[in-house]
């Protein structure tokens, strides 16, 4: 897989000429990378692209592949520079109800070391956690920052189709979240963070000065991205790619020289609806005068119009022609950026 991922960067070399400014390394476990693994990977990466000095180089990782000094070391000798961890919580029931492979102690420990070597540390945190009190989700929020951790992404949970999560709540062995406590664990989350140094930079994170994430602004502020590897989707600005999620489909294919993946042109209205979506979920929020830039006269008058509700009940704000999510409103912006959405 490693040799196949080096492969198809070397085979996609053409698509990004423009410097790079973030490299992540994202979905299933790349923390379980050895280091002549990832000293291959690196090597091919500085060796077919142009790549910043100050590029922000994140490694997702569970706590349980954290818990050696050694493991620590390996990633700190490499380019690597910012972890983003999957705590989840650190309270034990919780993690045994969503199955994670560590415990509340290995989550703890493995925090405590890598802020040895790494300043610039994400963790994720869950809300919304059946069984989960408004007094244990502040605990764990208050023992991230009790670690001095600069960064914190948080969801509500979702319960997926078909997981043990779902049977247990349709047998009634886990009672489910009602919204006012989605509401109110999310309202505990913002003021809690803000009040201690975070700035709310989007709908799901939260970082201290000099320490939000680059790669996630990206896609945000719609920069064109490279995706690498099984299930990886990369956009250029016009059209999105997805390379096929099947591991040996994939790795007979790029074996073969060819790129197993399939794309679409995205629309106007369909680049109107994601920029609306995007932005509005950020500090930055929706220009008005970039609409009518980017996408012409009738999709301005279109948000111009749908918009005029959401300021009349305070739920958005606009400011020198900007457009943005109020606090009063920051629970309900997906449904918001809905509304505001072009239907053909």
């Amino acid at each position: 897989m490693v040799a196949m991922l080096c492969k198809e960067l070397e085979l996609r070399k053409e698509e990004s000429q423009q410097n790079i400014q973030t490299i992540y390394f994202g979905g299933g476990t790349p923390s379980l990378l050895n280091s002549e693994e990832l000293d291959l990977i690196f090597e091919t990466i500085f060796s077919h692209y142009k790549v910043n000095k100050e590029a922000e180089i994140t490694l997702e990782a569970n706590p349980d592949d954290l818990l050696t000094e050694e493991v620590i070391k390996m990633l700190d000798a490499s380019p690597v520079n910012r972890l983003s961890i999957g705590v989840q919580s650190f309270f034990e029931k919780d993690l045994k109800l969503m199955n994670r492979a560590h415990n509340a102690r290995e989550a703890l420990d493995s925090l405590e070391l890598a802020r040895q070597y790494f300043e610039n540390i994400s963790i994720d945190l869950i809300y919304g956690i059946p069984g989960q009190s408004n007094r244990e989700w502040l605990d764990n929020l208050n023992t991230a920052l009790s670690l001095n951790i600069p960064h914190i992404s948080s969801y509500a949970l979702t319960v997926e189709p078909r997981t043990a999560l779902e049977r247990f709540i349709e047998k009634g062995k886990v009672k489910p979240v009602e919204d006012e406590q989605y509401r109110e664990q999310f309202e505990i989350l913002v003021n809690t963070l803000t009040t201690n140094g975070f700035e709310h930079y989007e709908f799901s994170n939260y970082g201290k000065p000099g320490f939000h994430s680059q790669n996630n602004m990206a896609y945000w502020l719609g920069k064109p991205y490279l995706g690498i590897g099984p299930s990886a989707h990369s956009y250029d600005g016009r059209m999105r790619k997805w390379n096929i999620s099947n591991n040996n489909l994939y790795i007979n294919a790029i074996e073969a020289g060819n790129i197993p993946q399939q794309s679409e042109t995205l629309s106007t209205t369909d680049s109107y609806n994601e920029f609306v979506m995007t932005r509005l979920r950020t500090k930055f929020g929706v220009c008005t005068d970039d609409l009518l830039e980017k996408f012409g006269k009738k999709y301005q008058v279109h948000f111009l119009k749908e918009a005029g509700k959401f300021l009349k009940d305070g739920l958005m704000i606009d400011l020198e022609n900007t457009y943005r999510i109020t606090p009063k409103g920051k629970f309900l912006s997906d449904g918001i950026a809905a509304d505001l959405f072009f239907i053909e």
